[in-house]
Formats: structure tokens, C-alpha cells, sequence
């Protein structure tokens, strides 16, 4: 049984919590931060301009960046100059090097590295676009065929990358 001086905490709690979300924009559950004049987006295709090329790189790293902006926030797909906001790249390096020389002078450890430029447009508030260059990449035995963990190494890559483009365009750290 609840007491009577219990009972008016919660409705206070229950009145400002739902006027929070209103006061300051539309919030998700990621901690995605939407202006409310914005209802859509448009993600361009990324170019791939890296002199070695993974033929599925840009399709993965373009539909993943998709996928999560639309998942996490309630925006729209738009057309590219009439959407609200607006995102555009380009696959800039794909490559291998070595990350770890043993004593021997041999690699024991290979990197994977991916970088991509993105830039961001809004058209409800011009000021506020940007350009950003995210590296990420990942580090695998030098001892395994590339080939055989490519495609492993690729998705935890984009993954990354996705991530830290949704938290620069839409948690703004």
C-alpha cells in the first residue's frame, strides 16, 4: 500500500518527465538528439576512393550508416537537396600494414585499417554542417590468410565506423 505522502512525488516525477522530451528536441533511447524541424534524411551512396578496394565496402558501410540512423531515431528517407539533413563520403584508404614486428624482423601482427570521410549538411540550419575523417582498424595475426578473415574484419570495422558517425551527427560528442 502506497501513503498518501508518496502518492504526489509521483506525479511530479510523472508531469517533468513528460515535459522533458518536448522542452528540447525529440530524444531516443540511444541518446540520439533530433531537432524536431527535422524529419528527414538522405544518405548518399559512399564513393570508394581507396587505392586498394574491397568491391563491398561501400555498399556495407552506406546501407549500416542507413540502417542505424532509421533504426534509432524517427526520421525519414529523403531525396538528396530536399531532405533535411543530409550525408555524403567517400572511402578514402583500405589497406594492410604491419602492426607488430617480432624479433626476427618478421610481422607478427597484421592491421586492417578503413578511413572515411563524411560531411554533413543540414538544410534547416546551415551553420551546422561538418566534415569529418574516421579511422578505425583492426589487428589480426599475421600467420592468417587475410582472405580467409576479411570479411570478418570488415564487418567489426564498419561497425565502428557507423557508430562513431551516429554519435557525431546525432549524440554530437
Amino acid at each position: 500500500m502506497v501513503s498518501k505522502r508518496i502518492k504526489p512525488f509521483w506525479g511530479l516525477l510523472g508531469l517533468l518527465f513528460g515535459f522533458l522530451p518536448v522542452s528540447c528536441g525529440v530524444y531516443t533511447f540511444s541518446g540520439a538528439s533530433v531537432p524536431a524541424e527535422v524529419r528527414s534524411v538522405h544518405i548518399a551512396q559512399m564513393r570508394n576512393n581507396a587505392s586498394l578496394v574491397m568491391p563491398s565496402l561501400s555498399q556495407q558501410l552506406s546501407d549500416a550508416f542507413r540502417d542505424k540512423c532509421l533504426a534509432e531515431t524517427n526520421l525519414r528517407l529523403g531525396a538528396l537537396g530536399q531532405s533535411d539533413w543530409e550525408f555524403t563520403g567517400e572511402i578514402l584508404d583500405y589497406g594492410v600494414s604491419a602492426a607488430a614486428v617480432s624479433g626476427l624482423e618478421t610481422t607478427s601482427l597484421n592491421r586492417l585499417t578503413v578511413v572515411w570521410r563524411l560531411r554533413f549538411r543540414s538544410l534547416t540550419n546551415p551553420k551546422a554542417g561538418w566534415e569529418q575523417r574516421l579511422v578505425r582498424y583492426a589487428d589480426f595475426d599475421a600467420g592468417t590468410p587475410f582472405q580467409s578473415i576479411e570479411n570478418q574484419l570488415v564487418e567489426q570495422i564498419v561497425r565502428q565506423l557507423v557508430d562513431d558517425a551516429f554519435n557525431k551527427a546525432f549524440i554530437n560528442w
